[in-house]
């Protein structure tokens, strides 16, 4: 719901449990209000009428309390917005309008001397506020003089102002290639800490999301004021703790202030989402929340659930033959899985990772009849049928290198900079878009293909060409690439897609609008990954959260020995897929994993579709997530290493009813959801590494 102020200049935006509001002084100025639980139009109103504080020397009356802080005038607060020409920098606006529909604002200024329009706008999705800018430069006619080109420096899609508290704690979500979204939680001290990555691409290192809480927030207790960016290329968020103590939080797309892009008179550009949310129930509700959000506005399909799927990347690696992928694709169906997909090397020249990136055709000695037989087999046997692609990349030994090398982002002049021994093609340029798609669709057009895992393993490092400004690639890439996964999703709407990046390193609220899951981390380890889903679980839903089961002892990194029944215990808390060789598994094994295949279908609505609530976290010990949908509750639970024999805590389990009885199937006894809520439930696990899966529905 929003409401407009008697005076036309205050607006409150109110969903179930908060509201937001801003207002605008009678110098233009757009100052922010409110955020938090919610308030009435009223409460406001006063908000808007109280004088503005006193005025200090060498402070601006203005920073900490505008709700778009743009360059120029009274102000020293980092800007959301520095624009210039080839004289004047900054911006001087002047408001013109706004209009209100049933759940967004639009905040319309005009800066003459720029010609630029700047429209501030505000969606509500629930509890969680969408916000962006559209800048739109004019032509200038009529006024004497036309337009210059209109350099734009920084554009953030918002800045969040917090109210005032005594002190306040950040978290945050960082990694590297195969630990990522690690949750760490610190103290916000006065200046700016600054997140973020320059590699265009969101980037292992940081997920663009923080969280904040003033009041020592827990997992269910307490107000969490939380922002997450829905962008995929180079992006920054600042928190900042200003002299008088107010917190802000900025962020948009691009990490450094070199420039975004170049407005021409009469272009326009539309910043990302960047979306805020304010919760009362500590950071599992803020959780939650976010997840609600994501499977009703965001992921595409959302209500539908993901299905179990193996892939031949680790059984195979660049070694692979139709006829090998015929008996993986045999092996896998007697599991009972669901979607089959052929990893890497099944194009081109590809025998390693030197060559054949860019060749999106089969290669003939492999499949010689192209991936059609193959697909048939698979979809005979029950299954859907799905590939592998990097399509943003090319191998200079490729034979599409060889005809267009002026195709890739480079300096001119410098050494074309190769990591993993590729290059990344240049999206801003139509003929390599045209390309892209005449590949692509003829792939997805000659094979009854259901599945495509997107992948991008090189960061930018020479984002340039010759006659182009190089920060027009960065911007242009990410526009460029959602450009054609919609274009694909249009043409082929049967087909769902993954977003991979070296596991974890394109996840964000832009890349899930146009892909239906995310490959987590490469690091499929059960014990590392109980850590990584934590943290991932922050912001994101399991419905999204691709997790292996693959071979013991751990090839891939640390060599860890763990049982199957770890394994799949942990891979089960998300999206569950098989990653191990199949052919190398015992009968009692293949026999063992059919039998988790069967329990994680049964359980997969509550665990995908449910509310997710993190009963204790990976720190050693016992840890526990839990899912409730409707009249179902499924816990999930491992232990790390059992210490003198003594048996766990019982893990205290959230969102049933206390006068209410829940059955187990599986063991045939009965609890009162007060017992299992205030008592807790006993898990029975012991030794080391052990894991379990407890059902319950409600009698």
């Amino acid at each position: 719901m929003i409401e407009v102020g008697t005076d036309g200049r205050t607006w409150l935006l109110s969903g179930p449990t908060s509201s937001y509001a801003l207002g605008l002084t009678d110098r233009d100025e757009l100052l922010h209000l409110y955020w938090g639980a919610r308030i009435a139009l009223a409460d406001a109103e006063a908000l808007a009428a109280e004088p503005p504080p006193p005025e200090r020397g060498f402070e601006s009356p203005l920073d900490g309390r505008e709700e778009y802080p743009v360059e120029g005038g009274p102000r020293f607060v980092r800007p959301a917005l520095s624009v210039r020409d080839d004289t004047v920098r900054g911006t001087e606006w002047h408001h013109t309008g706004s209009a209100v529909d049933a759940d967004a604002l639009q905040v319309h200024f005009r800066d003459p001397l720029h010609h630029l329009r700047i429209t501030l706008t505000y969606r509500l999705r629930g509890d969680v506020v969408e916000r962006s800018v559209r800048l739109a430069h004019e032509d200038g006619h009529g006024e004497g003089h036309g337009a210059r080109p209109l350099e734009v420096l920084r554009a953030d899609s918002a800045t969040w102002t917090l109210p005032r508290r005594e002190r306040w704690r950040l978290s945050q979500l960082h990694g590297r290639w195969a630990a990522e979204s690690r949750l760490v939680r610190s103290d916000i001290t006065y200046g700016e800490k600054v997140i973020g990555s320059r590699r265009g691409h969101t980037g292992h290192q940081h997920l663009p999301w923080v969280a904040l809480d003033a009041e020592g927030a827990t997992e269910e207790h307490g107000e969490v004021y939380s922002c997450a960016l829905a962008w995929s290329g180079s992006w920054r968020i600042a928190v900042h703790q200003l002299p008088d103590g107010t917190v802000q939080i900025s962020g948009g797309m691009g990490h450094d202030d070199s420039g975004v892009t170049v407005l021409e008179p009469g272009a326009a550009l539309t910043t990302p989402v960047f979306a805020g949310l304010w919760n009362g129930d500590g950071f599992g509700g803020a959780s939650r929340t976010w997840h609600a959000y994501q499977r009703e506005h965001v992921i595409p399909d959302a209500d539908t659930v993901r299905p179990v799927l193996y892939n031949s990347w680790e059984a195979t690696g660049f070694d692979i033959s139709e006829e090998q992928q015929r008996a993986l694709a045999r092996k896998a169906a007697g599991l009972g899985v669901e979607l089959f997909v052929v990893d890497d090397a099944w194009f081109g020249g590809r025998v390693s990772d030197r060559s054949g990136l860019g060749d999106w055709t089969p290669n003939p000695d492999r499949f010689p009849d192209g991936l059609k037989p193959l697909a048939d087999e698979v979809h005979g046997l029950g299954m859907r049928f799905g590939i592998w692609v990097e399509p943003e990349m090319v191998n200079p030994d490729s034979d599409l290198y060889r005809a267009h090398p002026d195709w890739v982002q480079h300096q001119p002049g410098r050494t074309r900079a190769e990591f993993r021994n590729q290059l990344v093609l240049d999206l801003s340029r139509e003929d390599v878009r045209a390309y892209l798609w005449d590949r692509l669709d003829a792939l997805l057009s000659g094979a009854p293909i259901d599945f495509v895992k997107w992948d991008f393993n090189r960061s930018f490092t020479d984002a340039g060409r010759p006659g182009a400004a190089g920060r027009e690639l960065w911007w242009a890439h990410g526009r460029q690439l959602y450009g054609l996964l919609d274009r694909l999703r249009a043409a082929h709407p049967n087909v769902s897609f993954e977003s991979c990046s070296g596991g974890g390193g394109r996840v964000d609220l832009g890349i899930l609008s146009r892909t239906d899951q995310v490959w987590t981390s490469d690091n499929t380890d059960p014990l590392d990954r109980l850590v990584i889903q934590h943290g991932f679980s922050q912001l994101h839903p399991a419905r999204v959260m691709a997790a292996w089961v693959t071979d013991s002892p751990n090839t891939q990194l640390n060599g860890r020995v763990s049982s199957l029944r770890f394994r799949f215990v942990s891979a089960m808390a998300g999206v569950l897929g098989i990653g191990g060789d199949l052919a190398r598994w015992s009968k009692s094994e293949l026999a063992e994993a059919r039998d988790w295949v069967d329990l994680y279908k049964e359980i997969r609505p509550v665990v995908q579709l449910g509310d997710l609530y993190r009963l204790r976290p990976p720190e050693g010990g016992l840890s526990a997530v839990q899912y409730v949908r409707g009249d179902e509750a499924v816990v999930l639970a491992w232990l790390r290493a059992q210490s003198y024999g003594e048996e766990p805590a019982p893990v205290r389990l959230r969102g049933l009813d206390p006068a209410a009885a829940y059955a187990c199937p599986d063991t045939g006894k009965t609890y009162r959801g007060a017992v299992l809520m205030r008592r807790g439930l006993r898990t029975g696990l012991k030794g080391d590494l052990d894991a379990g899966v407890f059902r319950l529905r409600r009698v």
